[in-house]
């Protein structure tokens, strides 16, 4: 299976008007014009709405009847959950035990089912196989899949049509979806933008896979970053993120909860770690060079309770 850009432009087409057209919100800093594209602004509160709503509309009756799945710490539980009522499809969602409650009770507010599993001793993915074997219902994935890039792509699209001179874009990664997609439509339509990518240093499987030229997997990530623990890049999407990187910024736990507070306390935006990761990078690790970048920010959904202990240091 592979994914082109214009799968981005066909799902744009298939979830307009189902999904919010996020604002850019521009913040100089140093010298630097960082251009947030907001999906902590998105219904269900991150990009993963796009990928869910790219899924949902491509069912037919027959396959919504039956339902979907999916497994996932939190946004694209949320995300897929929130396309399946909108299409008015049954959603059940296996997530961690230790999932943000924030994020279990968003899902659940869209009406899902939510399956619980032990992140460190069970196979996510294989409890998810196994009940859609049962229900016939349609496995979500939530990266690895033409249809799921291609509408996580839409967000840099849309950054795209908003602010097309830009010096590079960047997007956090956990499976590689989000960036994968954004590299698909960034190369087609602006092929001189530098493109990055941002991961956690205690998630950085993509990152030694790209030193070690293919797919390596870590053990579980205890990273804050929670929706960014995906233990290895994708099938699909890792050779996307080889061919069009220009390298991964690699960010500590500090910087992750510096670019958290930056984005409170200076920007006025709730973002939640995994979407800050890609600001952290953007404000200190990029190349000098680089003075106007696209930043994807990927979610806001985290605990007050965290969001208040990152804010007051």
């Amino acid at each position: 299976m592979t994914v082109s850009a214009a799968e981005v432009y066909a799902a744009a087409e298939r979830i307009r008007g189902l999904v919010k057209r996020t604002p850019v919100v521009r913040s100089d800093v140093d010298g630097r014009a960082l251009f947030l594209k907001c999906e902590n602004l998105q219904h269900s509160g991150s990009f993963k709405l796009r990928g869910g709503t790219n899924w949902l509309q491509s069912l037919d009756e027959a396959a919504l009847a039956r339902g979907v799945m999916c497994f996932s710490s939190g946004n694209h539980a949320a995300g897929v959950a929130a396309a399946a009522a909108s299409a008015g499809a049954k959603a059940r969602v296996v997530m961690p035990k230790d999932a943000p409650n924030v994020k279990v009770d968003n899902t659940r507010s869209f009406g899902a089912e939510i399956i619980f599993f032990d992140r460190f001793t069970e196979d996510r993915e294989a409890i998810c196989r196994a009940i859609a074997a049962e229900t016939g219902a349609t496995v979500i994935p939530p990266f690895d899949h033409a249809l799921t890039i291609a509408g996580q792509g839409t967000a840099a699209l849309e950054l795209l049509e908003e602010v097309p001179d830009l010096d590079a874009v960047i997007a956090p990664i956990g499976g590689g979806g989000l960036l994968a997609g954004t590299c698909l439509v960034v190369r087609d339509r602006a092929p001189s933008v530098r493109l990055f990518g941002a991961e956690p240093e205690l998630g950085n499987d993509t990152w030694l896979s790209l030193q070690a030229g293919e797919r390596m997997q870590i053990p579980p990530s205890e990273t804050i970053a929670d929706g960014l623990r995906s233990p290895m890049p994708g099938a699909l999407t890792f050779p996307v993120l080889q061919s069009h990187l220009e390298s991964i910024a690699l960010v500590s736990e500090d910087q992750i909860r510096a670019a958290v507070r930056w984005l409170t306390l200076k920007v006025h935006l709730v973002v939640e770690p995994s979407g800050a990761v890609s600001v952290a990078a953007a404000l200190a690790k990029l190349p000098a060079d680089v003075k106007r970048v696209g930043v994807i920010v990927s979610g806001g959904n985290m605990e007050a309770a965290q969001l208040a202990e990152i804010v007051a240091v």
